[in-house]
């Protein structure tokens, strides 16, 4: 899950949980709204611990430290 789509959860939850007095019979918007909450939150913290990109660097060595590496005579 993407940080936008967690946002997104995060936001709808709070809508169902904090702005919606209505309710159907037999289903708690508001516990639905706690779990979408959850979910959103879970999803970030995983998003920006564990499946974060791995940053590669690569470093060129300056000129006066490069090994020159010679062939032999007679190759």
């Amino acid at each position: 899950m993407r940080i936008g789509a967690s946002l997104f959860v995060i936001a709808l939850g709070a809508i169902l949980t904090f702005a919606v007095s209505w309710s159907p019979r037999g289903l708690d918007l508001r516990v639905v709204g706690v779990v979408l909450m959850l979910v959103g939150l879970v999803g970030m913290a995983l998003r920006l611990t564990v499946f974060r990109r791995r940053e590669v660097v690569v470093r060129e060595r300056p000129p006066h430290e490069r090994e020159i590496i010679r062939e032999p005579e007679g190759y």
